[in-house]
């Protein structure tokens, strides 16, 4: 080879280098530029090594994401992360069964006011939901599917399926369902801890059952807490100024890049319609907890086992000490729970909790979200301010009986111990009734047999939901399971013996 040739070779070979090096340059800082998506940072992150591990529970793809996009004038363009999400946004609706008691008008207006039995009576309800992965595991809200005996999904192309229940978690108010099938689009976790004050955001849903509806708007604020009461213990919500009206519950909230990193749940109202303010369970809480209900049919939620003020009752009875516990820059240990986690490794009362895990904690709401990442068992770093100095504990976190056992559900079918087979149509008519299923087994050590409910009993409703086959029992034991009473009142009789009415308490052994 000439001294030219090789002088050529060796230019060739500087400048693909050189162009490589300038490559791959250029994509790490689009990357940091477009937020640090959890699919490109490679930088250790806590939160995105987190949100990665939530995909990962859910197969998701990493590589869905989208890039910023802006308008040839520089506006923000939302069209592409709209296009993607709608796809991936789903319509709920549910059935559910209330009771509602006959009054004889003549009776109540001469003042005697006696009450008929109760009557079934079903109601449909509707909301949204958000498809997560490709087999058709599905985020919504737990107020949308609950005391459900039935429920569905609407996808954007209009194809309809019957969902499963996988799970609900009342205190971050967050379900998980389950479609048959494989290929559906759906979004992929964003990190919501990334998102700042002041970012666009949409939300995605079906307001008003219209559906595949995308409103815009900012992050008004970030971990908000003490918004919505009914039983949500866990309230550290994104709020948002983007409008949300009923049946938006359970939906999307993306952000430009057309990642999830919220799920919209409720809305700042006196009238029930959008008013200015609406709030979304970060991701971070919504991914875990779904995941949870997946690998374990319940959440594992770690505690550290402290008490804190509740400075809400103080300020009614001392509103100078509340003003001066608001002051604190951290969340103040007043006392501890038994056999409390934080107390073992050395945390005292009066301590001020400033950091986990590094993360700098200001407030209540902001312990509870980085609490949530965790499972019991898992060791976190928790740096306390004790009389002005600085102090850092290593904590095993431990669950609400103060150990670190994993905790599984129980089928609730199982409970019963018993099966079931249809009543025969010629059967219903010589008995004179519309629906109804036989007790083909019992378990020596079933809720069936404790309560005494034999073989050849005869359940004609449950709940006042009328039963024809095991599908149906096992339909509303599973709704039933997921109430806070899990009480089941069931209809029924032997042949030839009078209507029995049985209650069966789910949560006994």
């Amino acid at each position: 080879m000439n001294t030219n040739k090789t002088k050529n070779v060796i230019s060739i070979a500087l400048i693909a280098i050189v162009s490589s090096f300038v490559t791959l340059l250029g994509y790490n800082v689009i990357n940091k530029n477009n937020g640090g998506s959890f699919g490109f940072d490679s930088s250790g992150n806590t939160a995105s090594k987190e949100i990665g591990s939530m995909a990962d529970s859910f197969d998701q793809d990493r590589n869905m994401v989208l890039t910023n996009l802006t308008t040839a004038e520089g506006y923000p363009d939302f069209t592409e992360a709209a296009k993607r999400s709608v796809d991936g946004v789903v319509h709920v609706k549910t059935k559910t069964i209330s009771q509602q008691q006959y009054i004889n008008p003549f009776d109540f207006f001469f003042g005697f006011g006696e009450r008929g039995p109760a009557q079934p009576r079903e109601q449909v309800g509707f909301g949204s939901g958000v498809i997560i992965s490709k087999d058709g595991y599905i985020i919504t809200n737990n107020h949308v599917v609950e005391n459900a005996t039935e429920v569905s999904v609407s996808l954007n192309d209009n194809r309809e399926f019957v969902a499963k229940v996988v799970g609900t978690d009342q205190m971050s108010d967050i379900a998980l369902l389950k479609i048959e099938g494989t290929e559906f689009p759906y979004l992929t976790f964003g990190n919501s801890d990334a998102l700042q004050v002041g970012e666009w955001v949409l939300a995605v849903g079906n307001p008003f059952n219209l559906t595949s509806t995308v409103t815009a708007g900012i992050v008004s604020a970030k971990n908000r807490g003490n918004v919505i009461g009914d039983g949500i213990g866990i309230q550290s919500f994104i709020q948002i100024d983007a409008a949300v009206n009923p049946g938006n519950s359970g939906g999307a909230l993306v952000n430009t890049h057309g990642e999830l990193v919220g799920i919209n749940t409720a809305i700042y109202s006196q009238t029930g319609n959008f008013a200015g303010y609406a709030f979304a369970v970060p991701i971070s809480i919504a991914g875990k907890v779904a995941a949870d209900l997946k690998e374990y049919g319940t959440v594992q939620r770690a505690v550290l086992g402290i008490q804190v003020p509740n400075i809400e009752n103080i300020r009614r009875e001392d509103p100078a000490k509340a003003r001066e516990l608001s002051q604190i820059k951290g969340v103040l240990v007043e006392d501890f729970s038994d056999r409390s986690a934080a107390k073992s490794a050395g945390i005292q009362k009066g301590d001020v909790l400033t950091a986990i895990n590094n993360v700098p904690i200001h407030n209540f709401a902001e312990l509870q979200i980085q609490l949530n990442r965790y499972r019991p068992g898992d060791k976190i770093g928790v740096t306390v301010d004790r009389n002005g100095k600085e102090r850092s504990f290593n904590v095993e976190l431990k669950n609400d009986e103060g150990n670190t056992d994993i905790t599984r559900s129980t089928d609730p079918m199982s409970t019963l111990g018993a099966t079931f087979k249809p009543v025969p149509d010629e059967t219903k008519s010589k008995l004179g009734i519309s629906s109804g299923v036989i007790v083909e087994s019992v378990d020596q050590n079933g809720l069936f047999r404790k309560e005494g409910i034999n073989k050849g009993f005869i359940i004609m409703r449950i709940n006042n939901a009328p039963v024809n086959s095991d599908a149906d029992v096992a339909r509303i034991v599973a709704s039933t399971s997921n109430r806070e009473d899990k009480v089941l009142l069931i209809a029924g009789f032997y042949p030839n013996g009078r209507t029995q009415y049985i209650a069966i308490d789910l949560t006994k052994k």
